[in-house]
């Protein structure tokens, strides 16, 4: 498999492409880890929010002119 990947990356060393395989996976584990933290923070806000909006949604017209 590293030699194939060698190839087609065009990699000079078998080491480059560990690193680049390696690189790539922690990339893709780190995006998947701040997706989930942001997952988890929309959830924690959305229903406190719900309840803000809420509160305040008899101000959104507040001041404009009646048609």
């Amino acid at each position: 498999m590293v030699l194939a990947l060698q190839a087609r990356l065009k990699a000079r060393t078998k080491v480059e492409v560990v690193r680049r395989g390696l690189r790539l996976l922690h990339d893709v584990t780190e995006r998947d880890a701040l997706r989930a933290a942001y997952r988890r923070a929309s959830r924690a806000t959305r229903e406190s929010l719900s309840h803000e909006i809420d509160e305040l949604d008899h101000l959104a017209g507040e001041g404009l002119p009646e048609r």
